[in-house]
């Protein structure tokens, strides 16, 4: 399916409201009070990803439209932080832009700012190959070629989003208003422009079954955000293809928005974080899951039962002491600390449970009294 209905229909939305494009949201009303009603009227979505994000954080919204999730985030992340909207529709982006000097005079700061470009090339600021575009316009082979290659340049030389630059990415129901066929590219782009310990909230329509052929080729339900949803393992498992971990359903619909045909589609909102990559190295270091499952299943498969302590490189015990496995399990130092640059690799493809003296050292033998107990009451 191609772009050209979706922007048909989103471009005519930013002149007048289409209700049919978006599911029920409750916005926050104090994030509202600032925000001009020609936004809040003419912006969609089916979901909030702005109530998951924290004050001074770098923020980018896929598909920001008019600009109402920014300006909700541009409150949130308060003056320390900072917002950037993408979109590729010119009416849209109007419309945010000569809005956010209304927004900033009332909430007494400016950190947002909105750019052109489609949310599955990041790196292509749209605005700025137009411009190059009108010094050397495209009229034959040779010329398109050049465009080809004048596009390239900008994406290296000075990219839309930067890599390794962003804190949050937030999306409320675009992604799957992206062509099938760069919907990979599309989540490798939200991986690449996130920071070491960044993560992606996103909020989307899902199917529970697979879409049928005819309902995909349907462009008024394309651009109505039907036929090229995910389903709801499918979305899951995209965010896994790209490298992200800790992938966890913050929020699922119980009722459906729509149903098609029998199938049903409703919003859920995912978070996903990026930082799992890096070397593993050995420093006697173990964990304990506490529960309340049995056995769980790590995004690297490991398998850990309840209450036994697993051996774990440096780079996993770190991640685990972190959202959002913090919770979940007790954590194990070696008596003697291995510094860093003193450790060897740790092969992480196996799961090995730690025995207590590869923590305590080999020649530990100590014999104590017994420990106050902290809570009230007798010890034993």
């Amino acid at each position: 399916m191609s772009e050209s209905a979706t922007r048909e229909r989103y471009a005519a939305a930013a002149s007048a409201p289409e209700a049919a494009l978006c599911c029920p949201v409750s916005y926050d009303p104090q994030f509202l009070k600032a925000i001009p009603t020609e936004v809040i009227e003419k912006d969609y979505g089916c979901g909030d990803p702005s109530k998951y994000l924290k004050p001074g954080e770098t923020v980018l919204d896929l598909g920001s439209g008019t600009g109402k999730i920014c300006f909700i985030a541009s409150q949130v992340v308060g003056p320390t932080g900072k917002v950037i909207g993408v979109d590729m529709l010119d009416d849209m982006i109007e419309v945010a832009r000569r809005n956010a000097p209304v927004v900033a005079e009332k909430i007494g700061h400016s950190n947002v700012e909105f750019r052109k470009g489609r949310i599955q090339d990041l790196a292509l600021d749209l605005e700025a190959l137009n411009q190059e575009l009108k010094k050397n316009p495209i009229a034959d082979a040779a010329s398109y070629l050049a465009a080809d290659d004048l596009a390239g340049d900008l994406r290296l030389k000075n990219p839309l989003i930067a890599s390794d630059s962003i804190d949050v990415v937030v999306s409320n129901c675009v992604l799957n208003l992206v062509e099938s066929r760069m919907k990979r590219q599309l989540f490798e782009e939200i991986f690449r422009v996130l920071n070491k310990g960044g993560r992606a909230v996103i909020s989307d329509i899902v199917a529970d079954e697979e879409i049928p052929e005819h309902l995909e080729n349907d462009p008024h339900l394309w651009s109505g955000c039907i036929s090229g949803a995910y389903t709801e393992e499918g979305f899951l498992k995209a965010f896994e293809e790209a490298g992200f971990y800790g992938i966890e359903i913050l929020k699922r619909d119980e009722d459906p928005w729509q149903t098609v045909e029998g199938i049903e589609f409703r919003s859920v909102t995912i978070q996903a974080w990026k930082g799992k990559q890096g070397p593993c190295f050995e420093r006697n270091q173990a964990v304990v899951y506490n529960g309340p499952f049995l056995k769980v299943l790590d995004d690297d498969g490991h398998a850990m039962e309840r209450g036994k302590r697993y051996a774990v490189c440096d780079k996993t015990f770190n991640l685990y002491k972190k959202a959002p496995y913090a919770d979940s399990f007790s954590f194990i130092d070696p008596l003697t600390n291995i510094p860093l640059e003193e450790a060897i690799p740790f092969d992480c493809s196996p799961t090995d449970i730690r025995h207590p003296k590869e923590t305590k050292g080999q020649g530990y033998n100590a014999t104590t009294e017994a420990s106050n107990c902290r809570d009230a009451g007798d010890c034993c």
